[in-house]
């Protein structure tokens, strides 16, 4: 079994400390510091206070742009299977005559 590591993560002025696997550490440290900046986004352009409410908002930001790249890669598979099918279609056409 690889061997555990044990980080501290701070998200809007509370500690967390984490057990993960090495491989986890760049992306959880990279994804805090992400929440960190939206968080100060939030609280200067809208004056927002309460930390629950910055961090709904957060998670909603996240989530909307997980949703939105999942949509984007449907319409590019749709795409690209249309243009496959198109480009068999003329091989076809070809191989035939």
């Amino acid at each position: 079994m690889a061997e555990q590591l044990k980080i501290k993560l701070s998200i809007a002025n509370r500690v967390y400390p984490l057990t993960i696997s090495p491989n986890q550490e760049e992306g959880l440290r990279k994804a805090a510091k992400k929440i960190e900046a939206m968080i100060t986004q939030f609280e200067q352009s809208y004056s927002v206070r309460d930390k629950q409410d910055v961090l709904a908002m957060c998670a909603l930001q996240f989530a909307s742009q997980t949703e939105q790249k999942s949509i984007d890669k449907d319409n590019v598979n749709e795409h690209v299977e249309d243009k496959l099918n198109a480009l068999n279609e003329l091989l076809q056409e070809h191989l035939n005559l």
